[in-house]
């Protein structure tokens, strides 16, 4: 997989800081962090589309998806 190299500036203190705790991978960690966060942000735009396009359909009748659900266990 290719890749690219990001730079973020810090305060001076945090790095050293951050250097003191050696336990830490924190490329690792940071790697992880934006992936976890794009990873959401892209989750609750699927969710914020497929909300606007479930606005655009006619509301089912009273017992529709039971009826659904019945008719498909007793076809097993």
């Amino acid at each position: 997989m290719a890749s690219a190299v990001i730079c973020i500036r810090i305060p001076k203190e945090l790095k050293e800081r951050m250097q003191r705790v050696r336990e830490v991978n924190w490329s690792e960690l940071i790697r992880r962090y934006i992936e976890e966060t794009v990873s959401r942000y892209e989750v609750e735009e699927l969710l914020r589309k497929i909300e606007e396009d479930l606005k655009d359909l006619p509301e089912l009748p009273s017992g529709t998806v039971a009826r659904w659900i019945r008719i498909d266990r007793e076809s097993h």
